[in-house]
């Protein structure tokens, strides 16, 4: 879906888009992060960007897919501990700077508390997931600076 009509009106004006992350909390052994890959093998969900943080006794893996429902229902089947988490993923078009997504960011006071780049690209064009605090006038700003921002229907494709 394009960005006309991917977000919702409210009151408060546009809702951007954005996708869900999923952080799972493996112990911190070997193959814990096979385990977890393997659980996608043979469904219908492609892992579109994939993050590790490790601490000293388990690590924080965080996970976007093209399919949050079924990721969803296939981390509760597998029993893996998880959390849900709503981010921004922009996609920088030519000319377009993560210094500048930054500067934009940084003159409306918006903290971005992580981010990590998606494995899917289009057009050889970088995809960021990003947190922020508010991601609502995140998307606002970006989209009038005219970043392109995706949904989850956009992330595996090739738009």
């Amino acid at each position: 879906m394009s960005q006309a009509g991917a977000g919702m009106e409210t009151t408060l004006g546009y809702v951007p888009p954005s996708v869900t992350q999923f952080s799972v909390f493996l112990d911190n052994k070997v193959g814990q992060l096979h385990d977890l890959l393997r659980t996608f093998e043979n469904a219908s969900v492609t892992v579109c960007a994939l993050s590790v943080h490790d601490a000293s006794d388990c690590a924080i893996v965080r996970l976007i897919t093209s399919n949050s429902a079924e990721t969803r229902r296939l981390l509760q089947r597998n029993e893996f501990p998880f959390a849900e988490y709503g981010l921004l993923v922009v996609e920088l078009q030519r000319g377009q700077t993560l210094e500048r997504l930054c500067l934009y960011l940084l003159g409306a006071e918006l903290n971005i508390r992580f981010a990590y780049p998606l494995m899917t690209a289009s057009n050889d064009r970088p995809r960021l997931a990003i947190a922020v605090d508010d991601a609502t006038l995140a998307g606002q700003i970006l989209m009038r600076k005219e970043f392109r921002l995706l949904g989850e229907e956009d992330l595996c494709r090739g738009s």
